[in-house]
C-alpha cells in the first residue's frame, strides 16, 4: 500500500534514524509480511474431506461391489447418496465459514514508521526489523518494540490475561497486540509476524486439535451394526451352500444387506440439525464456526473461563471510596476529578470522571492549571480558583501523594492499613491531596475492572444445567478470589502446578490465578483427561489455544481475530448468556438426534434381521434389493425432517450411551420384526399373493413401520403428548401417499390392491398405539427429563 508522510514537526526523536525504504524492502522479501499465515484449504481438498469417514467409506465400498457385480443402477443410486451427504455439509460448513470471515473483516492496522528520513503511517504488515516505530495513547502496538525513548502504560490483557496496566520505561518492551493507554514513546522493531509474542501464541492454536465426540459415535454405531451384519452374512453364506444358491443370488442380497444397514443419512441429518440450530443461535446472537460444537455443547460439563473480558467488564472503573476524617466520598471525587482530564483518554482518568458524575460531585471550582499523569511522577496535579485562592489539587500513587502532603489529622492514621486493605481484591489504589499552602491527604480511591452485571446469574444458570464453572487468569491470587466470591464460584485456589495435563485426579479446584497461556491449554486437556467435555471462554490471544483444542470454544464479542478464528463460538453480542443459550440448543439439537438414532438402530435390527431371517426361514427373498433402496429414500432421507422437530432440552449434560442405545432400539424392533413375519405370511399364504406382490405389501410395511417407530420414540410420554413439527408431519404424510400410489399402480414394484394397502395402515395403527403403552420400559435407559420447547 502507499505511504504517507506525515506534516513536518509532528514528531520529534530524530536520534532514531531508522531504515531507508530500500533496506525495509529488502527485509521484507527475507523475513516475510508482519502477518500471521492463515491457513486456507482448497476448495476441492475440504469437499473431499466431506467423503472421508465411516459411513462414507462403507457406502463407497458397496458402490465398488456393486459395479463388479454389474448393478449399475444400484451403484447410481448409493453413488448419489454419498454426493448428497458429502455436498450438504459441505455447504453448511462453507456458510459458517463465510460468516466468520464477514466478522473478521476490519479496517486495516497502520503504523507511524521513520524511513528515508522522514515519519510516514504504513500499513502494519509492512513492517519489518530495525523500523523505528512510534506509538502513543489508543494504538495497537503493531510489532514486538524495544522502547528507546519516553515511555508508555500498556493494556497486555489480550496477550497475558492481567487486566492491570503495564508501565513500559525506556529499555522496555512492548509486545505486538496491546494497547497503548497513556503516554507516547518511540522504538525499534525487534520482531514481526509469527515471531511476535502474539505469534508464538497463535501458533499454539495450530497444534490445538481435539476429536468430535460426534465421530467417535458415529463410528462405534457402524461398527456394532456391522458386527450384527456379519453374524447374518456368515449364516446366509452358510445356508446358501447348503441349499445351492448361486454366487450370482447372494451377491446382491448380501450387498444390499449392508447398505441397508448403514446409516445412510445419519451424516445429512447431523449436519442439518446442527445447522438448524445455526441458525437458532444466530437469532440469539451467537456465530457457530464449528457445526459440531453445537452437539459437543450438549455434553459440556465443565466450562473454563477467562476473567479478565469475560466475567468482567475489562474496563477500570471506581469500585470503592474511602474518606478521611473532615472530608466526604463526594469531596473526594470531586478533587480526583479536578486533577482528571478526559482529553488524555487515560483509562483512570475517565473511570474517576465517570464515578464523581455518577455522585453528582461537580469540579469545586475554575481550574487554571493541570499536569497531566507522568509515569516518572506517578501523580497528575491540578490548580483550582476558588474565590479569588488558587487550591492545589494532586492525585496519584498512594506512596508518592503521602510523601508530598502533610497528615491532616487522626484520619489518615493507619494509611499503609488502608491501602493494603482496598489492594487486597486485586484494585488499583490511589491517593487524593489538596490545600492551599500545603497538601493534605483527603481520600483514596480503589479502582478495578468490574464484575459484568449477568456474570453471577449465569455462573447459577449453568451450576443448575449440570455445567461446573472455573475460573482461569493470569491476574494475581488475591484479585481473581474477589472476582470468583463475586459471582459465586468455589474459592478453592488451584496452584499452577495443579494445570498440567499429566497430573491425574479431577480438577478440583475453582480458581487458577496467575496462567500463561501454555497453562490455560494443559488446564483443558487435562479436563478431557478426566473424562469432561470441556467448554473454554476468552477474548484474547492468550486464550486462542485453549479455545481450539476444547470441544466447545466460545470467543466473546471483544475477542481478537485470533481467538474468533480458534473459537467454535462466536458471540457478537456483550455478556456471557448466550453461552446458556448454546447450551439450551445444542440439548435440543441432541433430542433430535437422539430420537433419530433410536430410529435408524430400531429399523436396521428390524430390516436386517427381517431380510436374513426370511431367508433362512422361508427360503425365498423377502423383498428385493431395488426395493430396499428404495426404503432408504423413503425412510431414512425422509426422517431427515426429525432436524426441525419441536423438543426440549435436559436439565443436565447429554452423552452418547452406545449401548444402552442399542438395547432400547432392539427392544422398539422386536414387536416390529414379529409384525414383519406376519406382513409376509398374510400376504403370501391368507391373501394368496405372489411372491412379487408380497414383497412390495412388505416394502409399504417397512416404510409405514419405519414412519411409526419416529414418532414412538420422539416422545418419552404418549406420542400424543407432544405436537411434531409442521416440516416432521408433512414428510410423513407426503411419504406414505407417495408409496402408497407407487405400490398400487406398480411403479418399480408388483401393483397390489388399494385396500390390502388401507388395512395394512389400519394394523400398523392399531399396533403402534399398543406399543406406545409398552414402551416405556424400552427406553427407560435412554429415558431424560426435558424441559417443554
Amino acid at each position: 500500500m502507499a505511504s504517507r508522510t506525515l506534516p513536518a514537526g509532528q514528531l520529534d526523536d530524530e536520534a532514531l534514524v531508522g531504515l531507508s525504504g530500500e533496506e525495509a524492502a529488502d527485509r521484507l522479501v527475507r523475513v516475510g509480511p508482519n502477518a500471521l499465515v492463515e491457513e486456507r484449504r482448497h476448495v476441492a481438498r475440504r469437499l473431499a474431506s466431506k467423503l472421508i469417514g465411516p459411513v462414507p467409506y462403507l457406502l463407497e465400498a458397496a458402490v465398488i461391489l456393486e459395479l463388479a457385480a454389474g448393478k449399475l443402477t444400484e451403484a447410481a443410486i448409493v453413488a448419489s447418496l454419498i454426493v448428497f451427504n458429502g455436498v450438504l455439509g459441505f455447504v453448511q460448513e462453507g456458510r459458517a465459514a463465510n460468516a466468520l470471515a464477514l466478522l473478521r473483516r476490519r479496517l486495516a492496522v497502520h503504523a507511524r514508521v521513520r524511513r528515508d528520513g522522514r515519519w510516514q503511517v504504513v500499513g502494519a504488515e509492512l513492517l519489518v526489523p530495525g523500523d523505528v516505530v512510534h506509538v502513543r495513547v489508543g494504538d495497537i502496538v503493531p510489532a514486538d518494540l524495544a522502547v528507546r525513548s519516553g515511555s508508555v502504560s500498556v493494556d497486555q490483557s489480550v496477550l497475558t490475561g492481567e487486566s492491570a496496566d503495564v508501565e513500559v520505561p525506556p529499555g522496555g518492551a512492548c509486545y505486538s497486540g496491546s494497547t497503548v493507554t497513556r503516554g507516547e514513546a518511540t522504538g525499534e522493531v525487534t520482531a514481526t509476524g509469527a515471531r511476535t509474542y502474539f505469534g508464538h501464541t497463535a501458533e499454539l492454536v495450530r497444534t490445538a486439535k481435539t476429536a468430535s465426540h460426534l465421530e467417535e459415535t458415529i463410528f462405534k454405531i457402524v461398527w456394532a451394526l456391522l458386527a450384527l451384519d456379519g453374524a447374518l452374512v456368515v449364516a446366509i453364506i452358510a445356508y446358501g451352500l447348503v441349499s445351492g444358491l448361486s454366487p450370482s443370488e447372494l451377491l446382491p442380497f448380501v450387498l444390499i444387506l449392508v447398505v441397508a444397514t448403514v446409516p445412510v443419512a445419519l451424516p445429512a441429518t447431523f449436519t442439518l440439525a446442527t445447522s438448524v440450530g445455526a441458525l437458532e443461535l444466530a437469532r440469539a446472537g451467537v456465530l457457530v464456526t464449528h457445526l459440531t460444537a453445537i452437539e459437543e455443547a450438549a455434553a459440556m460439563d465443565l466450562l473454563c473461563t477467562d476473567k479478565t473480558g469475560t466475567i468482567t467488564e475489562n474496563r477500570l472503573s471506581v469500585l470503592s471510596v474511602h474518606a478521611f476524617e473532615g472530608h466526604d466520598e463526594r469531596e473526594v471525587l470531586a478533587l480526583a476529578a479536578a486533577a482528571s482530564d478526559d482529553a488524555t483518554q487515560d483509562p483512570i482518568d475517565l473511570a474517576v470522571l465517570e464515578a464523581a458524575a455518577i455522585a453528582g460531585a461537580p469540579r469545586p471550582g475554575h481550574r487554571s492549571g493541570f499536569v497531566p499523569f507522568d509515569p516518572t511522577t506517578k501523580r497528575s496535579e491540578a490548580t483550582l480558583r476558588i474565590a479569588g485562592a488558587e487550591l492545589r489539587v494532586v492525585k496519584g500513587a498512594p506512596t508518592v501523594v503521602a510523601s508530598i502532603a502533610a497528615d491532616g489529622g487522626g484520619g489518615t492514621k493507619g494509611l499503609e492499613a488502608t491501602v493494603t486493605e482496598l489492594a487486597a481484591g486485586g484494585a488499583r489504589v490511589l491517593a487524593v491531596a489538596s490545600g492551599r499552602d500545603r497538601l493534605v491527604l483527603v481520600g483514596l480511591l480503589a479502582l478495578g475492572d468490574p464484575v459484568r452485571p449477568d456474570s453471577a446469574a449465569l455462573v447459577a444458570h449453568l451450576g443448575a444445567l449440570g455445567v461446573r464453572v472455573v475460573m482461569i487468569t493470569g491476574d494475581s491470587a488475591p484479585t481473581a478470589l474477589a472476582v470468583a466470591g463475586e459471582v459465586g464460584l468455589g474459592t478453592r485456589l488451584g496452584a499452577v502446578e495443579d494445570l498440567s495435563a499429566s497430573r491425574g485426579g479431577d480438577i478440583d479446584f475453582d480458581v487458577a490465578a496467575g496462567v500463561l497461556p501454555a497453562d490455560k491449554l494443559a488446564l483443558v486437556e487435562r479436563g478431557q483427561r478426566g473424562g469432561h467435555v470441556v467448554g473454554m471462554t476468552g477474548d484474547g490471544v492468550n486464550d486462542a489455544p485453549a479455545l481450539k483444542r476444547a470441544e466447545v470454544g466460545i470467543a466473546v464479542s471483544s475477542a481478537t481475530d485470533v481467538a474468533k478464528e480458534a473459537a467454535s463460538l462466536v458471540l457478537t453480542g456483550e455478556g456471557l448468556s448466550n453461552v446458556v443459550a448454546a447450551i439450551e440448543t445444542g440439548r435440543r439439537v441432541y433430542q433430535r438426534m437422539l430420537t433419530y438414532t433410536l430410529n435408524k438402530i430400531a429399523k436396521t435390527f428390524q430390516v436386517s434381521l427381517f431380510l436374513g431371517l426370511g431367508l433362512l426361514t422361508t427360503g425365498a427373498f423377502v423383498t428385493t434389493p431395488r426395493l430396499v433402496l428404495l426404503l432408504l429414500f423413503a425412510n431414512d432421507f425422509v426422517t431427515t425432517s426429525l432436524a426441525t422437530d419441536r423438543v426440549g432440552f435436559s436439565p443436565r449434560p447429554d452423552r452418547w450411551q452406545v449401548p444402552s442405545l442399542s438395547l432400547a432400539a432392539l427392544g422398539v424392533a422386536l414387536p416390529w420384526l414379529a409384525v414383519s413375519f406376519a406382513t409376509y405370511f398374510v400376504g403370501r399364504y391368507a391373501l394368496q399373493l405372489g411372491l412379487a406382490e408380497t414383497q412390495t405389501l412388505v416394502f409399504v410395511m417397512l416404510v409405514a413401520t419405519g414412519q411409526a417407530t419416529v414418532y414412538l420414540v420422539r416422545e418419552r410420554g404418549h406420542l400424543w403428548s407432544s405436537r411434531p413439527s409442521a416440516w416432521m408431519l408433512a414428510a410423513t404424510v407426503t411419504d406414505l401417499v407417495v408409496v402408497t400410489v407407487l405400490a398400487t399402480r406398480g411403479i418399480l414394484m408388483a401393483a397390489v390392491p388399494l385396500l390390502d394397502i388401507v388395512v395394512l395402515f389400519a394394523s400398523l395403527l392399531a399396533v403402534s398405539v399398543a406399543l406406545d403403552f409398552l414402551k416405556g420400559p424400552l427406553l427407560a435407559s435412554v429415558r431424560t427429563e426435558s424441559t417443554p420447547a
